[in-house]
């Protein structure tokens, strides 16, 4: 005990050290900028060690100021995990889990209650971002279902699900307005479009796959509705506004069932795949170690059904 601080020292540690910033770290706690740089310092005198370089326009931790941080993280990590689970009836375990709103909504709240018998004390708390940003720096949360490209550097990463791309609708528009007779006669249909596409499959993609010369399909996709989630566009396209493009872990069910139908047997392959991604040193808590054994398993499962129908059932 000899060597601990005052908490707000550590407050201070464990916020500067996430941002590399005294200004965003005082922001964080409310306090000022001269507070957080006094307590850094303070800390510095205390344990007589540097934890920060001070550049002009950026703040750099040292070898100490890493590990000291971490050790800190950890512990207000474990502390209020710990507060939660206490506060929990009959010793239930909350676990906190975030990713896109259409992957939650479509793929893994359908297949929830599996894991809730599996283990009923572990409360699943499922928070969502439109941007799929990693963002494991959060100490609200255990863990990440990322859409990337495999490489997590400093994580434990387990890969789930592959994605496939191509054009779904509603019945009933395809009756509306006709079955287009090829991929470039798709322009001629109202596309539903994203505001943002750089991390997902695009409808630039799939023309592009699909063999549609870029001076025909632009225009089409340069004007009409957009979106800020693939949940939205395919809301959209129940609805019977146009045709989505739509992503195998998205639609599967709704495929299955009839409410939308495939375009065309084009499906394209993306190069991104959905991975579940935990700080190293949370990887192998019960409650963690649990829900990826289910989650991995479940993701195997789809995994094996869209690859043996070839992305997807067509009506």
């Amino acid at each position: 005990m000899k060597h601990l601080p005052p908490l707000a020292t550590l407050r201070a540690l464990d916020a500067a050290s996430r941002h590399l910033s005294f200004t965003r770290a005082a922001e964080e706690l409310n306090v000022t900028q001269s507070a957080v740089s006094h307590q850094i310092r303070h800390l510095e005198e205390f344990w007589d060690v540097k934890l920060f370089d001070r550049h002009t326009r950026r703040l750099e931790a040292t070898a100490a100021g890493k590990a000291l941080a971490g050790v800190a993280q950890d512990f207000f990590h474990r502390l209020d995990e710990t507060l939660e689970n206490v506060r929990q009836p009959s010793g239930h375990t909350a676990l906190r889990i975030e990713m896109v709103p259409t992957f939650a909504v479509k793929w893994l709240v359908p297949r929830l209650q599996a894991f809730r018998d599996a283990e009923p004390d572990v409360d699943v708390w499922i928070s969502t971002r439109v941007q799929d940003a990693l963002r494991l720096d959060d100490d609200a949360l255990d863990a990440v279902i990322h859409l990337g490209g495999g490489d997590y550097p400093g994580y434990r990463s387990w890969p789930l699900l592959r994605e496939y791309a191509f054009p779904v609708c509603r019945p009933r528009f395809i009756e509306e307005h006709g079955m287009p007779s090829s991929p470039a006669d798709l322009c001629n249909y109202p596309l539903l479009l994203r505001h943002h596409e750089i991390e997902m499959p695009a409808w630039e993609y799939w023309f592009e796959s699909a063999g549609v010369p870029a001076e025909i399909y632009r225009p089409a996709i340069t004007d009409g509705p957009r979106f800020p989630d693939s949940n939205m566009a395919l809301q959209a396209a129940y609805e019977g506004q146009g045709i989505a493009l739509g992503r195998s872990s998205h639609v599967w069910e709704d495929l299955k069932q009839g409410r939308l139908h495939r375009l065309f047997d084009i499906c394209c392959p993306f190069a991104r795949a959905y991975h579940l991604v935990v700080r190293p040193e949370r990887a192998e808590r019960p409650s963690i170690v649990a829900f990826r054994n289910w989650l991995v398993d479940q993701a195997q499962q789809s995994q094996a059904e869209y690859d043996a129908a070839e992305c997807g059932p067509q009506a």
